[in-house]
Protein backbone atom coordinates (compact mmCIF):
# COMPACT_ATOMS: atom_id res chain seq x y z
CA UNK A 1 0.00 0.00 0.00
CA UNK A 2 1.42 3.55 -1.19
CA UNK A 3 2.85 5.64 1.97
CA UNK A 4 0.66 8.29 3.24
CA UNK A 5 1.25 12.02 1.54
CA UNK A 6 1.98 12.93 5.27
CA UNK A 7 4.48 10.24 5.21
CA UNK A 8 6.77 11.58 2.81
CA UNK A 9 10.13 13.72 3.08
CA UNK A 10 11.31 15.60 -0.10
CA UNK A 11 9.73 12.58 -2.25
CA UNK A 12 11.09 9.61 -0.01
CA UNK A 13 8.18 7.41 1.61
CA UNK A 14 8.80 7.16 5.17
CA UNK A 15 9.29 3.56 6.48
CA UNK A 16 6.95 2.27 9.31
CA UNK A 17 7.34 4.15 12.70
CA UNK A 18 9.52 6.34 11.21
CA UNK A 19 8.47 10.27 11.52
CA UNK A 20 9.68 13.50 9.16
CA UNK A 21 11.81 14.31 11.94
CA UNK A 22 13.65 11.40 11.71
CA UNK A 23 14.54 11.94 8.44
CA UNK A 24 15.04 15.60 8.48
CA UNK A 25 17.56 14.51 11.15
CA UNK A 26 19.28 12.38 8.30
CA UNK A 27 19.78 14.40 6.09
CA UNK A 28 21.01 17.19 8.68
CA UNK A 29 23.24 14.25 9.78
CA UNK A 30 24.21 14.07 6.06
CA UNK A 31 25.00 17.33 6.26
CA UNK A 32 26.93 17.40 9.46
CA UNK A 33 28.67 13.91 8.75
CA UNK A 34 30.08 15.30 5.40
CA UNK A 35 31.54 18.90 6.57
CA UNK A 36 33.08 16.97 8.68
CA UNK A 37 34.71 14.30 7.33
CA UNK A 38 36.02 17.15 4.88
CA UNK A 39 37.13 19.42 7.17
CA UNK A 40 40.32 17.72 8.20
CA UNK A 41 41.76 16.56 5.32
CA UNK A 42 41.19 20.25 3.47
CA UNK A 43 43.20 21.55 7.06
CA UNK A 44 46.15 19.55 6.82
CA UNK A 45 48.57 21.76 5.26
CA UNK A 46 47.82 24.54 7.43
CA UNK A 47 48.39 21.86 10.37
CA UNK A 48 51.66 21.13 8.97
CA UNK A 49 52.71 24.88 8.17
CA UNK A 50 51.52 26.40 11.32
CA UNK A 51 51.86 23.96 13.94
CA UNK A 52 54.28 21.37 12.85
CA UNK A 53 56.77 23.59 10.66
CA UNK A 54 57.06 20.86 8.20
CA UNK A 55 58.91 21.92 5.27
CA UNK A 56 57.34 22.02 2.14
CA UNK A 57 59.37 19.72 0.47
CA UNK A 58 57.87 16.54 2.59
CA UNK A 59 54.49 17.77 3.05
CA UNK A 60 53.14 15.66 0.20
CA UNK A 61 54.52 12.76 1.60
CA UNK A 62 53.28 13.33 5.18
CA UNK A 63 49.62 14.17 3.65
CA UNK A 64 50.14 10.66 1.59
CA UNK A 65 51.33 9.06 4.43
CA UNK A 66 48.25 10.36 6.96
CA UNK A 67 45.43 9.37 4.26
CA UNK A 68 47.13 6.08 4.14
CA UNK A 69 46.75 5.39 7.93
CA UNK A 70 43.38 6.77 8.05
CA UNK A 71 42.10 4.79 5.25
CA UNK A 72 43.76 1.47 6.86
CA UNK A 73 41.58 2.35 10.02
CA UNK A 74 38.26 2.79 8.14
CA UNK A 75 38.73 -0.36 6.47
CA UNK A 76 39.55 -2.58 9.67
CA UNK A 77 36.56 -0.63 11.42
CA UNK A 78 33.93 -0.96 9.48
CA UNK A 79 32.71 -4.44 9.78
CA UNK A 80 32.73 -4.01 14.28
CA UNK A 81 30.37 -1.11 13.11
CA UNK A 82 27.82 -3.23 11.77
CA UNK A 83 28.06 -5.55 14.65
CA UNK A 84 27.87 -2.39 17.03
CA UNK A 85 24.96 -0.53 15.35
CA UNK A 86 22.86 -3.98 15.66
CA UNK A 87 23.12 -4.01 19.05
CA UNK A 88 23.50 -1.12 20.94
CA UNK A 89 21.43 0.74 17.97
CA UNK A 90 22.15 3.43 15.33
CA UNK A 91 22.25 6.61 17.42
CA UNK A 92 24.68 5.21 19.57
CA UNK A 93 27.40 4.96 16.67
CA UNK A 94 26.41 8.16 15.62
CA UNK A 95 27.09 9.62 18.78
CA UNK A 96 30.07 7.83 19.09
CA UNK A 97 31.22 8.32 15.73
CA UNK A 98 30.88 11.47 15.63
CA UNK A 99 32.79 11.97 19.56
CA UNK A 100 35.97 10.08 18.08
CA UNK A 101 36.36 13.23 15.27
CA UNK A 102 35.34 15.77 17.50
CA UNK A 103 38.17 14.37 19.89
CA UNK A 104 40.74 14.54 16.82
CA UNK A 105 39.81 17.58 15.65
CA UNK A 106 40.28 19.34 19.03
CA UNK A 107 43.54 17.57 19.70
CA UNK A 108 44.93 17.51 15.83
CA UNK A 109 46.65 20.85 16.31
CA UNK A 110 47.90 20.54 19.93
CA UNK A 111 49.95 17.67 17.93
CA UNK A 112 54.00 17.54 19.07
CA UNK A 113 55.07 15.64 15.77
CA UNK A 114 54.20 13.92 13.25
CA UNK A 115 53.95 10.82 14.78
CA UNK A 116 51.23 12.45 17.06
CA UNK A 117 49.63 13.53 13.84
CA UNK A 118 49.15 9.99 12.53
CA UNK A 119 47.86 9.13 15.63
CA UNK A 120 45.09 11.72 16.09
CA UNK A 121 44.18 10.92 11.97
CA UNK A 122 43.53 7.37 13.41
CA UNK A 123 41.47 8.57 15.62
CA UNK A 124 39.06 10.93 13.28
CA UNK A 125 39.36 7.90 10.59
CA UNK A 126 37.81 6.08 13.45
CA UNK A 127 34.79 8.10 13.82
CA UNK A 128 34.85 8.88 10.15
CA UNK A 129 33.94 4.88 9.51
CA UNK A 130 31.51 5.28 11.90
CA UNK A 131 29.83 8.46 10.39
CA UNK A 132 30.07 6.59 7.24
CA UNK A 133 28.44 3.26 7.66
CA UNK A 134 25.62 4.69 9.50
CA UNK A 135 25.02 7.05 6.86
CA UNK A 136 24.53 4.34 4.78
CA UNK A 137 22.52 2.39 7.00
CA UNK A 138 20.27 4.47 8.43
CA UNK A 139 19.76 5.94 4.81
CA UNK A 140 18.32 2.01 3.84
CA UNK A 141 16.22 2.00 7.57
CA UNK A 142 14.30 5.42 7.40
CA UNK A 143 12.78 4.45 3.92
CA UNK A 144 10.54 2.27 2.28
CA UNK A 145 12.29 0.03 -0.28
CA UNK A 146 11.04 1.67 -3.37
CA UNK A 147 12.79 4.56 -2.27
CA UNK A 148 16.02 3.55 -1.61
CA UNK A 149 17.56 5.40 -4.84
CA UNK A 150 15.63 8.32 -3.96
CA UNK A 151 17.46 8.20 -0.01
CA UNK A 152 20.64 7.80 -1.20
CA UNK A 153 20.41 10.80 -3.73
CA UNK A 154 19.01 13.14 -1.26
CA UNK A 155 21.83 11.88 1.21
CA UNK A 156 24.24 12.84 -1.83
CA UNK A 157 22.92 16.38 -2.05
CA UNK A 158 22.60 17.15 1.30
CA UNK A 159 26.25 15.58 1.94
CA UNK A 160 27.40 17.66 -0.91
CA UNK A 161 26.03 20.84 0.80
CA UNK A 162 28.28 19.59 3.75
CA UNK A 163 31.06 19.19 1.53
CA UNK A 164 30.57 23.19 0.27
CA UNK A 165 30.60 24.14 4.45
CA UNK A 166 33.59 22.68 4.88
CA UNK A 167 35.63 23.96 2.45
CA UNK A 168 34.01 27.50 2.32
CA UNK A 169 33.08 28.06 6.03
CA UNK A 170 35.12 25.68 8.44
CA UNK A 171 38.74 25.86 6.88
CA UNK A 172 38.28 29.93 6.62
CA UNK A 173 37.65 29.95 10.96
CA UNK A 174 41.51 29.96 11.08
CA UNK A 175 42.19 32.97 9.04
CA UNK A 176 38.74 34.88 10.59
CA UNK A 177 39.94 34.10 14.12
CA UNK A 178 43.62 35.91 12.95
CA UNK A 179 41.70 39.04 11.69
CA UNK A 180 40.75 39.48 14.91
CA UNK A 181 44.34 39.52 16.51
CA UNK A 182 44.83 35.98 17.51
CA UNK A 183 48.06 34.72 17.18
CA UNK A 184 48.24 32.02 13.97
CA UNK A 185 49.17 28.96 16.13
CA UNK A 186 46.42 30.29 18.75
CA UNK A 187 43.71 31.06 16.05
CA UNK A 188 44.39 27.19 14.70
CA UNK A 189 43.43 25.81 18.11
CA UNK A 190 40.72 27.82 18.89
CA UNK A 191 39.38 27.24 15.29
CA UNK A 192 39.48 23.37 15.88
CA UNK A 193 38.15 23.45 19.51
CA UNK A 194 35.41 25.54 17.92
CA UNK A 195 34.73 23.28 15.57
CA UNK A 196 35.15 20.49 17.56
CA UNK A 197 32.46 21.51 20.27
CA UNK A 198 30.18 21.98 17.10
CA UNK A 199 30.35 18.55 16.48
CA UNK A 200 29.36 17.72 19.64
CA UNK A 201 26.50 19.55 20.03
CA UNK A 202 25.27 18.23 16.78
CA UNK A 203 25.54 14.42 18.15
CA UNK A 204 23.71 15.80 20.75
CA UNK A 205 20.83 17.35 18.53
CA UNK A 206 21.08 13.87 16.80
CA UNK A 207 20.67 11.73 19.47
CA UNK A 208 17.17 13.64 20.59
CA UNK A 209 15.80 13.45 16.85
CA UNK A 210 16.82 9.99 15.55
CA UNK A 211 14.67 7.10 15.40
CA UNK A 212 15.73 5.49 18.44
CA UNK A 213 14.77 2.16 17.38
CA UNK A 214 15.99 -0.06 14.58
CA UNK A 215 13.13 -0.22 12.22
CA UNK A 216 14.82 -3.11 9.73
CA UNK A 217 17.44 -5.42 8.95
CA UNK A 218 20.09 -4.60 6.55
CA UNK A 219 20.79 -8.01 6.32
CA UNK A 220 23.32 -10.56 8.19
CA UNK A 221 26.34 -9.14 9.21
CA UNK A 222 28.82 -10.94 7.04
CA UNK A 223 32.14 -11.65 8.49
CA UNK A 224 35.24 -10.03 6.84
CA UNK A 225 37.18 -13.42 5.13
CA UNK A 226 33.80 -14.81 4.04
CA UNK A 227 33.25 -11.05 2.42
CA UNK A 228 35.78 -10.91 1.01
CA UNK A 229 35.57 -14.56 -0.93
CA UNK A 230 32.26 -14.22 -1.95
CA UNK A 231 33.42 -10.76 -3.46
CA UNK A 232 35.73 -11.92 -5.30
CA UNK A 233 33.98 -14.89 -6.20
CA UNK A 234 31.69 -12.59 -7.99
CA UNK A 235 34.34 -10.84 -10.12
CA UNK A 236 34.23 -13.21 -12.34
CA UNK A 237 30.93 -11.57 -13.78
CA UNK A 238 33.08 -8.73 -15.98
CA UNK A 239 30.16 -6.06 -14.57
CA UNK A 240 31.13 -7.00 -11.45
CA UNK A 241 35.14 -6.56 -12.05
CA UNK A 242 34.26 -3.63 -13.60
CA UNK A 243 32.31 -1.69 -11.14
CA UNK A 244 35.74 -2.81 -8.75
CA UNK A 245 37.46 -1.11 -10.93
CA UNK A 246 36.01 2.00 -10.89
CA UNK A 247 35.25 2.37 -7.23
CA UNK A 248 39.33 1.20 -6.82
CA UNK A 249 39.81 5.22 -8.69
CA UNK A 250 36.51 7.01 -7.19
CA UNK A 251 36.80 6.94 -3.81
CA UNK A 252 40.64 8.21 -4.14
CA UNK A 253 40.00 10.96 -6.50
CA UNK A 254 37.90 12.71 -4.04
CA UNK A 255 40.65 12.27 -1.57
CA UNK A 256 42.88 13.40 -3.94
CA UNK A 257 40.56 16.50 -4.50
CA UNK A 258 40.45 17.38 -0.91
CA UNK A 259 44.03 16.83 0.40
CA UNK A 260 46.08 17.51 -2.51
CA UNK A 261 44.59 20.37 -3.93
CA UNK A 262 44.14 22.22 -1.16
CA UNK A 263 47.93 21.27 -0.55
CA UNK A 264 48.89 22.67 -3.72
CA UNK A 265 47.06 25.88 -3.20
CA UNK A 266 48.51 26.87 -0.23
CA UNK A 267 51.78 25.91 -0.88
CA UNK A 268 51.87 28.48 -4.02
CA UNK A 269 49.81 31.21 -2.03
CA UNK A 270 52.28 31.27 0.95
CA UNK A 271 55.61 30.94 -1.68
CA UNK A 272 54.76 33.06 -4.23
CA UNK A 273 51.53 35.65 -2.96
CA UNK A 274 53.33 35.99 0.02
CA UNK A 275 49.62 34.98 1.90
CA UNK A 276 49.57 33.70 5.11
CA UNK A 277 48.96 29.77 6.31
CA UNK A 278 45.53 30.70 7.07
CA UNK A 279 44.66 33.02 3.94
CA UNK A 280 46.36 30.64 1.91
CA UNK A 281 44.10 27.65 3.52
CA UNK A 282 41.15 30.18 3.09
CA UNK A 283 41.72 30.98 -0.60
CA UNK A 284 42.31 27.07 -0.79
CA UNK A 285 39.16 26.32 0.24
CA UNK A 286 37.42 28.68 -2.34
CA UNK A 287 38.95 26.52 -5.09
CA UNK A 288 38.16 23.13 -4.03
CA UNK A 289 34.56 25.14 -2.50
CA UNK A 290 33.67 25.47 -6.37
CA UNK A 291 34.75 21.89 -7.41
CA UNK A 292 32.39 20.63 -4.80
CA UNK A 293 30.11 22.64 -5.80
CA UNK A 294 29.84 21.90 -9.34
CA UNK A 295 29.48 18.82 -7.99
CA UNK A 296 26.63 18.74 -6.24
CA UNK A 297 25.15 20.77 -8.97
CA UNK A 298 25.56 17.41 -11.45
CA UNK A 299 25.41 14.75 -9.22
CA UNK A 300 21.04 14.68 -9.70
CA UNK A 301 22.16 14.61 -13.93
CA UNK A 302 24.31 11.60 -13.67
CA UNK A 303 21.70 10.24 -11.43
CA UNK A 304 19.27 11.13 -14.11
CA UNK A 305 21.61 9.96 -16.83
CA UNK A 306 22.07 6.69 -15.05
CA UNK A 307 18.81 5.55 -14.54
CA UNK A 308 18.44 5.59 -19.16
CA UNK A 309 21.59 4.71 -20.02
CA UNK A 310 23.14 1.65 -20.29
CA UNK A 311 25.30 1.45 -16.88
CA UNK A 312 28.34 0.59 -17.85
CA UNK A 313 28.65 2.63 -20.64
CA UNK A 314 28.09 5.62 -17.93
CA UNK A 315 30.78 4.10 -15.79
CA UNK A 316 33.14 4.27 -19.18
CA UNK A 317 31.93 8.24 -20.03
CA UNK A 318 32.35 9.37 -15.87
CA UNK A 319 35.59 7.68 -15.83
CA UNK A 320 37.02 9.63 -19.19
CA UNK A 321 35.42 12.75 -17.75
CA UNK A 322 37.35 12.36 -14.33
CA UNK A 323 40.91 10.98 -16.09
CA UNK A 324 41.02 13.91 -19.01
CA UNK A 325 40.30 16.90 -15.68
CA UNK A 326 42.81 15.36 -13.65
CA UNK A 327 45.61 15.18 -16.84
CA UNK A 328 44.37 18.33 -17.21
CA UNK A 329 46.39 19.82 -14.24
CA UNK A 330 49.22 19.23 -15.96
CA UNK A 331 49.06 22.49 -18.04
CA UNK A 332 48.19 24.45 -14.63
CA UNK A 333 51.18 27.25 -13.64
CA UNK A 334 49.21 29.10 -11.52
CA UNK A 335 46.75 27.40 -9.13
CA UNK A 336 45.51 30.58 -8.12
CA UNK A 337 44.80 31.42 -11.64
CA UNK A 338 41.71 31.28 -13.92
CA UNK A 339 42.83 28.03 -15.61
CA UNK A 340 42.92 26.55 -11.94
CA UNK A 341 39.04 27.68 -11.83
CA UNK A 342 38.35 25.37 -15.07
CA UNK A 343 40.41 22.69 -13.62
CA UNK A 344 38.49 22.20 -10.59
CA UNK A 345 35.34 23.24 -12.34
CA UNK A 346 35.79 19.81 -14.58
CA UNK A 347 37.37 17.86 -11.73
CA UNK A 348 34.07 18.20 -9.71
CA UNK A 349 32.36 16.87 -12.89
CA UNK A 350 35.03 14.20 -13.12
CA UNK A 351 34.79 13.25 -9.13
CA UNK A 352 30.64 13.16 -9.07
CA UNK A 353 30.75 11.24 -12.50
CA UNK A 354 32.76 8.30 -10.80
CA UNK A 355 31.01 8.49 -7.65
CA UNK A 356 27.74 7.94 -8.61
CA UNK A 357 27.84 5.23 -11.58
CA UNK A 358 30.00 2.52 -10.43
CA UNK A 359 27.26 1.99 -7.67
CA UNK A 360 24.32 1.34 -9.77
CA UNK A 361 26.58 -1.05 -12.15
CA UNK A 362 27.45 -3.27 -9.19
CA UNK A 363 23.45 -3.31 -7.77
CA UNK A 364 22.58 -4.28 -11.34
CA UNK A 365 24.81 -7.64 -11.62
CA UNK A 366 25.68 -8.84 -7.91
CA UNK A 367 23.12 -11.27 -7.04
CA UNK A 368 20.71 -9.88 -4.28
CA UNK A 369 21.67 -12.78 -1.78
CA UNK A 370 25.10 -11.72 -2.30
CA UNK A 371 24.72 -7.78 -2.37
CA UNK A 372 26.20 -7.05 1.13
CA UNK A 373 29.57 -9.45 0.18
CA UNK A 374 29.65 -7.45 -3.32
CA UNK A 375 29.49 -3.86 -1.77
CA UNK A 376 31.54 -4.88 1.10
CA UNK A 377 34.68 -5.91 -1.37
CA UNK A 378 33.24 -2.49 -3.48
CA UNK A 379 34.04 -0.47 -0.07
CA UNK A 380 37.61 -2.50 0.43
CA UNK A 381 38.83 -1.50 -2.95
CA UNK A 382 37.72 2.17 -2.98
CA UNK A 383 39.93 2.28 0.07
CA UNK A 384 42.75 0.13 -1.53
CA UNK A 385 42.96 2.73 -4.29
CA UNK A 386 42.76 5.82 -1.87
CA UNK A 387 45.98 4.01 0.14
CA UNK A 388 47.90 3.47 -3.09
CA UNK A 389 47.23 6.18 -5.47
CA UNK A 390 47.88 9.03 -2.37
CA UNK A 391 50.62 7.12 -1.52
CA UNK A 392 52.21 7.43 -4.59
CA UNK A 393 51.06 10.89 -5.54
CA UNK A 394 52.36 11.80 -2.51
CA UNK A 395 55.49 11.24 -2.97
CA UNK A 396 55.75 12.40 -6.32
CA UNK A 397 54.06 15.74 -5.14
CA UNK A 398 57.13 16.42 -3.18
CA UNK A 399 59.66 14.64 -6.10
CA UNK A 400 58.11 15.86 -8.72
CA UNK A 401 55.50 18.52 -9.26
CA UNK A 402 52.44 19.00 -7.70
CA UNK A 403 50.21 17.83 -10.14
CA UNK A 404 51.59 14.08 -9.42
CA UNK A 405 48.89 12.77 -6.95
CA UNK A 406 46.19 14.28 -9.94
CA UNK A 407 48.13 12.50 -12.88
CA UNK A 408 48.12 9.12 -11.32
CA UNK A 409 44.68 9.64 -10.49
CA UNK A 410 44.26 10.48 -14.39
CA UNK A 411 46.24 7.33 -15.71
CA UNK A 412 44.58 4.81 -13.29
CA UNK A 413 41.67 6.32 -14.63
CA UNK A 414 42.32 5.95 -18.04
CA UNK A 415 43.20 1.67 -17.15
CA UNK A 416 39.72 1.38 -15.87
CA UNK A 417 38.42 3.42 -19.04
CA UNK A 418 40.58 0.73 -21.44
CA UNK A 419 39.24 -2.40 -19.18
CA UNK A 420 35.94 -0.83 -19.67
CA UNK A 421 36.30 -1.12 -23.27
CA UNK A 422 37.43 -4.00 -23.25
CA UNK A 423 34.43 -5.98 -21.36
CA UNK A 424 31.64 -3.92 -22.43
CA UNK A 425 29.89 -6.20 -24.70
CA UNK A 426 30.64 -9.51 -22.08
CA UNK A 427 28.20 -7.02 -19.85
CA UNK A 428 25.08 -8.14 -19.56
CA UNK A 429 22.49 -7.25 -16.60
CA UNK A 430 20.90 -9.92 -14.26
CA UNK A 431 17.07 -9.58 -14.47
CA UNK A 432 17.42 -10.49 -10.51
CA UNK A 433 18.93 -7.68 -9.69
CA UNK A 434 16.97 -5.29 -11.95
CA UNK A 435 13.40 -7.08 -10.71
CA UNK A 436 14.76 -7.24 -6.98
CA UNK A 437 13.48 -3.79 -5.72
CA UNK A 438 9.91 -4.30 -7.22
CA UNK A 439 9.51 -7.37 -5.97
CA UNK A 440 9.95 -6.93 -2.22
CA UNK A 441 7.66 -5.57 -0.16
CA UNK A 442 6.99 -2.39 0.23
CA UNK A 443 7.12 -1.75 4.12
Amino acid sequence: MAASPWRRVLGAQLAEGITKVNMWALLSFATIGTAVVSFLPSAQPHILTTILGVRDSAQGTTIGVLTFAAELAMVLSLAWYGALADRAGRRMVVVAGLGLCALGAALFPFAGGTAVLVALRVVFALGVAAVNAMLSTIAIDYVRTRSRAKSYGLIGVFGGLGAVVAVLVLVRLPETLEARGLEPVTATRVAFLLIAAGILLSAAALWLTLSPVRVSTTGERTPLPRLAREGITLARDPGVAFSYAASFVARADLAIVVSFMTLWISHYATDHRGMTSAEALARAGAVVGVSQTVALVCAPLFGWLGDRLRREDMVIAAQSIAAAAYLATLLVSDPLGPGMMIVAVLIGVGEIAVITTAGPLLAQQAPADLRGSAFGVHTLCGAAGVMIISGIGGVLFDAWRPAGPFVVSGVFGLLVVAFGLTVRRRITAKAEADLDREAMPAG
